[in-house]
């Protein structure tokens, strides 16, 4: 069933209640026509999904019907006030976590009562805290749920509600629940909960798992789900799904806002947000804003020599720090930490007129991020250089200009950071993308396109991973024993598990309960029981505790913890005791670590340290003023080249008319590359031969991005081999795919030794796929994360966490063990699924191997040709830090450049 896409009602304040009114024209607003729209869909019990770009109020919008109705009357006294008074005469249990037992009675619900004196309050709360816990009073109820996907935007959320609440005068409690709330205020929190909470998946999958769950959110009338086209392309949105249909049972009027930036298909998206009948596909109304200015995107002209290789984009520095200087606050976006931290380096060794330019990611300690996110919103702040951390909509103040370095890899993604530029609906937001080397210009170029005609790269509903079902699972059995039958009703009602059959989702049970077939024997896989009535009940109370230390989806590196000391002297190799403590810098990547010695420097927090000494899971380092450091290699965010913009990039080369507008620098090599050889068509695959210092190259151009190059390179390496062509090694980059070896690979073709036609045919994602993982350390990898995720190996226990190499360990044998007896296991399944998806992008493969099949065009060359020097430069890269990798990469292409041009 399609969802009822609305067209948003005209601007209509009778709407609002009349101090509703009055404090939208106190600050100069007027409410805009899809705020009130979301407030007409709560008045008539629908849920809704907001469709709207960066700077349109959606925030308010999802608030507004809550906040209307909860200060409908604004003399009212707090209900939690009111609610304490009556724990005095209506005391009820508050169970508590970690114990079993039936649920209580419902308390009654007060209406209205006379106001007390501040001092009286504060005494009945006191006399009520004082009470044991079975006795406290339960208080009038949480009315709405808020979940972000990030802490700092609950935290963010939390600060801007306070403005209307307070100016208003609306007697609303509105409190945050992360993982940086204290443990008191989280039980507070289940005494007397406030109105409004706001939280984030995993904090709604610990509440949900407590046995007074059902008493918690039997009140709740509405969720807001903020930034919901982030959440619900990872496993936390499955996660957050199987909470959702959990609270649609507890509370049976429950409604559903979502707020979500412009997406490919909003209906697949409103599916999310209504619960999914049996057999057929139903979805939220879809509300969609209008009247924002379109964004003014521009590609940087350089004035420099662009290079035909790496991310840097250290030629652009200069410009890019002019860009900072002539506007009030910069966001310069990259898409890898280490970049981050590298770029940030570099503008403060060229910052003259001493800007005031930050630094933001991921790894850095909290209290550092909390500092610089302050600074921007005081807007005193000209510069800060970033990652994927700020993508989402926190409100920075004052940001007027967006800074881009590198190739975008989707347009959803670079219409996100884009809206970070101007609050302001009725306003452009100014963004300038900066391309790194030539080939980043053609991907830049189409993005730039994509923009301008709204169109969107997001990716489609993912479907349910059985490693998220498998927690869930137990996360039921923790709160009160089920039934099989009636949560498996009541997980496919989620929209990601609406399709989950019946044999899968008992396959989970049955992993729950005793880690599947063969791992039957070993009792600690054996997480749930049932009991004389056949419903599952947790097997012991260590069983729960475990639970709630582990629940989450989200599996990095193991980290370790950087601290700020003095110097032990020096020199590499200098030994003596070193001071603990220190100030916390962030957190870095262990095997990272494991690459230093004593001595090394390295870039991190912004500044160049030293590497002192290693104890436990601290790391000690000390200021160093080297002009050389290593920089942090970070595994987190690296993000692949969309299908969309790939598609776009394709059709770009095969239009000679639109080289005219790209940059004379680029435009000579596609010149020079139809001279050596040719470019390939939209749907056409060119594979080019060539010799060079004693081996032979075969080149292909799939333009499909760096993973599916990666898993073509392994299953044509293992087909090359069976063709005798004595393959050496592959390299991949995001738009071509490099192999070399000994054998002479055009003469073998020209003899009809190798058929390209057979060496890509669609058939290697059968038995060559198989065979490849099977020997594949991939595959372990993967394991270990879905191994993590579904609770089978705890990382953390009370009072310690595994180590790296007990986690792996611990994977690996169990991964064997498997592979061996139980190679049909729901574990391995979900690994299979996430490979095919994720590391290995095989549905992208699949289908680029079959947009090629009768169009492969073989070019035998004497020579490298152009197109080829950029992914001929990965070959043997050192790793090299600093301004002498540029050197060094540069050296190298020139010459590739001068061979190909004969």
């Amino acid at each position: 069933m399609p969802p009822r896409i609305s067209p948003v009602p005209p601007d209509d304040s009778a709407a609002l209640p009349d101090h509703f009114n009055r404090w939208f024209a106190a600050r100069g607003w007027a409410p805009r026509a899809h705020q009130l729209a979301l407030l007409e869909k709560a008045r008539a019990q629908r849920s809704a999904l907001l469709i709207a770009p960066t700077g349109a109020g959606k925030t308010l919008a999802g608030f507004l019907p809550t906040l209307v109705e909860l200060g409908s009357a604004v003399a009212t006294p707090h209900r939690s006030a009111l609610a304490k008074q009556a724990a005095l005469s209506t005391p009820f249990p508050l169970v508590g976590e970690g114990r079993g037992g039936g649920p209580p009675a419902a308390a009654p619900m007060v209406e209205s009562a006379p106001q007390q004196p501040a001092s009286q309050q504060s005494a009945t709360a006191d006399t009520a805290a004082k009470q044991p816990a079975r006795f406290i009073a339960r208080p009038a109820g949480l009315h709405t749920l808020y979940i972000s996907p990030l802490k700092a935007l609950a935290v963010d959320i939390a600060r801007n509600l306070q403005a209307p609440i307070s100016e208003m005068g609306l007697q609303i409690k509105v409190e945050t629940r992360t993982g940086d709330t204290p443990a008191s205020r989280k039980q507070r929190q289940r005494r007397y909960p406030p109105d409004i909470l706001l939280t984030t998946p995993e904090q709604l999958a610990l509440l949900l798992s407590s046995d007074d769950a059902p008493h918690l959110f039997s009140s709740l009338q509405r969720v807001v789900l903020d930034e919901l086209h982030a959440l619900v392309t990872s496993k936390r949105g499955d996660l957050l799904s199987l909470g959702l249909a959990r609270l649609w049972r507890l509370a049976p009027g429950l409604r559903m806002i979502g707020l979500s930036a412009t997406v490919a298909q909003p209906e697949q998206l409103a599916r999310f947000l209504v619960p999914q009948p049996n057999g057929s596909s139903v979805a939220a109304d879809v509300v969609v804003a209008g009247g924002a200015a379109p964004p003014l995107v521009e590609m940087l002209d350089t004035q420099e020599r662009l290079p035909w290789a790496g991310h840097s984009a250290r030629h652009a520095l200069a410009e890019m720090y002019e860009l900072i200087k002539t506007n009030k606050t910069t966001l310069v976006f990259v898409n890898t930490r280490s970049q981050a931290e590298m770029l940030f380096q570099e503008f403060w060794r060229i910052n003259d007129d001493n800007l005031a330019i930050a630094l933001h990611h991921g790894s850095l300690d909290v209290a550092q991020r909390r500092k610089v996110e302050d600074a921007m919103a005081a807007g005193s702040l000209r510069g800060v250089v970033c990652t994927s951390s700020l993508d989402l909509g926190v409100d920075w103040g004052d940001v007027d200009l967006v800074i881009n370095v590198g190739a975008p890899k989707g347009c959803s993604r670079l219409m996100q950071r884009i809206g970070r530029a101007n609050h302001r609906l009725d306003e452009a937001s100014r963004a300038v993308l900066v391309p790194a080397n030539r080939f980043e210009v053609l991907e830049c170029s189409v993005a730039i396109e994509a923009i301008a005609d709204n169109a969107q790269d997001t990716p489609p509903l993912r479907t349910g991973a059985l490693d998220v079902l498998a927690p869930h699972v137990l996360g039921c059995a923790c709160g009160e024993p089920f039934a099989s039958d009636e949560l498996y009703a009541e997980v496919i009602t989620a929209a990601p598990y609406a399709q989950l059959s019946r044999a899968d989702f008992d396959d989970v049970v049955d992993f729950v309960a005793s880690g599947g077939y063969a791992l039957k024997t070993y009792e600690r896989f054996a997480r749930i029981k049932q009991d004389a009535k056949g419903r599952w009940r947790v097997a012991n109370p260590k069983v729960r505790q475990s639970y709630r230390l582990n629940v989450g989806t989200i599996v990095e590196e193991a980290m370790l913890k950087v601290r700020l000391v003095r110097s032990r002297g020096g020199a590499k190799g200098t030994t003596g005791a070193i001071a603990r403590g220190g100030r916390l810098l962030g957190e870095i990547e262990e095997y990272f670590i494991e690459g230093l010695t004593p001595g090394d420097t390295f870039v991190f927090g912004g500044e160049i340290v030293r590497y002192e000494a290693l104890a436990e899971d601290q790391v000690y380092v000390s200021r160093a003023n080297d002009a050389d450091p290593k920089v942090p290699s970070y595994m987190g965010g690296k993000f692949p080249l969309s299908t969309y913009l790939a598609e776009r990039v394709r059709g770009l080369l095969d239009d000679r008319k639109a080289w005219m507008q790209l940059p004379e620098q680029v435009r000579d090599l596609l010149a020079l590359q139809t001279d050596v050889s040719r470019i390939p068509a939209r749907r056409e695959l060119l594979v080019e031969t060539f010799p060079r210092s004693n081996k032979h190259y075969l080149v292909c151009y799939p333009f499909e991005g760096r993973l599916a190059h990666q898993t073509l390179g392994m299953l044509l390496t293992r087909r090359l081999e069976r063709a005798r062509a004595r393959p050496l090694g592959f390299v991949a980059n995001e738009y071509a795919l490099a192999v070399w070896g000994l054998g002479d690979m055009s003469l073998m073709v020209s003899q009809g030794r190798l058929d390209l036609a057979a060496l890509f045919d669609p058939d290697m994602l059968g038995d060559d796929l198989e065979a490849w993982l099977a020997e594949s350390a991939l595959m372990k990898r993967t394991f270990r994360s879905c191994a993590i995720i579904s609770g089978l190996i705890p990382r953390r226990f009370t009072g310690e966490e595994k180590t790296r190499r007990q986690v792996l360990f611990s994977t690996d044998l169990v991964y064997d063990v498997l592979r061996r007896h139980q190679p049909d296991h729901m574990l391995l399944r979900a690994a299979r699924a996430d490979a095919a998806t994720g590391l290995l992008d095989l549905r992208r493969l699949g289908d680029m191997l079959k947009r090629i099949e009768s169009r492969i065009t073989h070019r035998p060359l004497d020579r490298v040709s152009p197109l080829a020097v950029p992914v001929m430069l990965e070959i043997g890269r050192e790793s090299v830090y600093g301004e002498a990798a540029d050197e060094l990469l540069a050296e190298a292409a020139e010459e590739l450049v001068k061979e190909a041009m004969g």
